[in-house]
């Protein structure tokens, strides 16, 4: 087996990417402080065609020189919002008819491996700070919350990590 080059990747440039179609989902990032963690999001969110990002809180904008450290550009290529109050693009989205999952462990959650996408729907998920995750409030606010299923000893995921198998599992059942 060779590895691919880049140009036997073929990639649509940033350009392109902007005027390209989009999975009907929105990740919200609520006070996320790694700058890492946000780049993260960022790069992920390109590669699976995630339509925007809304930065909430304490999370950090770009320009950033650690953002881009993980994003690679992709905080170029993907649209993102910075509101200061998550609960108000809660609100915001819910009457824009989107559901609104919390990735969140919480009372009632519906698995990763159980939920049914509809692609005839909008949706947003929120990741939450690393240490207190979404806030309560925001959670409250929310159609429902999503877990996933965990086996080991520890109790969370890092947030890009939550983030590339959240979005891969929605992208999975939306498609383009």
């Amino acid at each position: 087996m060779k590895k691919k080059s880049i140009l036997d990747l073929k990639r649509i440039s940033q350009e392109e990417f902007k005027h390209a179609d989009k999975i009907p989902l929105v990740v919200i990032l609520d006070n996320i402080r790694s700058l890492n963690n946000i780049g993260s999001v960022f790069r992920t969110s390109d590669a699976f065609r995630v339509a925007c990002i809304y930065l909430c809180g304490i999370t950090a904008t770009p320009p950033h020189a650690d953002i881009h450290k993980t994003a690679l550009g992709a905080e170029d290529s993907v649209d993102w919002i910075y509101e200061q109050d998550t609960c108000m693009v809660v609100d915001k989205l819910l009457s824009a008819n989107y559901e609104v999952y919390a990735i969140e462990q919480v009372e009632n959650s519906i698995s990763l491996t159980d939920i049914k996408l509809d692609k005839n729907k909008k949706y947003a998920v929120i990741l939450g700070n690393e240490v207190k995750g979404v806030q309560q409030s925001v959670v409250d606010k929310c159609t429902g919350s999503i877990e996933i299923p965990q086996f080991g000893t520890k109790h969370s995921l890092n947030v890009s990590v939550t983030a590339g198998l959240v979005i891969w599992d929605f992208f999975k059942q939306l498609g383009l």
